[in-house]
């Protein structure tokens, strides 16, 4: 659930991206709606008020989502301080590469692997299967990483549409075959007895 809440701003910045620019009347203020520029800043506020509201509800955000608001803040800044989209294209990079090394950093870090962390509470595996799981999780983030670059900079006709739904089927394919792929382990659940074969 937490991975496709931060598909809303996305969403967002997707159809204010697709609107023919406009000038419209807001709070008595003239501004463009439509266009990359104008996305950016609804992906900027509405990154704000999700995670604000999550904030609120929670009284805390998880590290991935400060790390995504963060990024999304100063990528959208960059873009509409200097009024470049060229930033933008690289914050899907650089956060995927940067979730990547949080998960390669954990085989070396800490006690637990960071997917043993995250889902730890709800499922009992053997280690070798949390290792693996590990591994294709920081092969799925980097893949994603060099796959939105490739196309934000190889087809900009379609980067936009290929950030919000092109990430959010690599997403929904990785989730599945990892569920997939833990079904065959689940019976392998009692920790007294664990299991090390695949």
């Amino acid at each position: 659930m937490k991975q496709f809440i931060d598909f809303i701003p996305l969403f967002l910045f997707f159809i204010v991206y697709k609107i023919d620019p406009r000038v419209v009347d807001l709070a008595g203020q003239q501004v463009t709606l439509g266009g990359i520029y104008s996305a950016t800043a609804v992906l900027i506020i509405s990154s704000l008020v999700v995670y604000g509201a999550l904030f609120i509800s929670q009284r805390k955000l998880e590290k991935s989502q400060w790390l995504t608001l963060i990024a999304c803040l100063v990528f959208g800044s960059l873009t509409l301080a200097f009024h470049s989209e060229t930033f933008l294209k690289w914050k899907a990079p650089v956060v995927n590469w940067l979730f990547a090394l949080a998960f390669i950093g954990s085989h070396f870090i800490g006690d637990k692997l960071l997917i043993k962390r995250i889902m730890g509470h709800a499922l009992t595996l053997p280690d070798a299967v949390w290792t693996r799981l590990n591994i294709a999780w920081i092969a799925f983030f980097l893949f994603c990483g060099a796959a939105n670059l490739f196309v934000a900079f190889t087809f900009q006709s379609i980067w936009v549409d290929f950030k919000v739904f092109g990430s959010l089927g690599m997403t929904v394919l990785f989730l599945v075959g990892q569920g997939i792929y833990l079904s065959r382990h689940l019976h392998d659940a009692d920790p007294t007895t664990p299991k090390t074969e695949d």
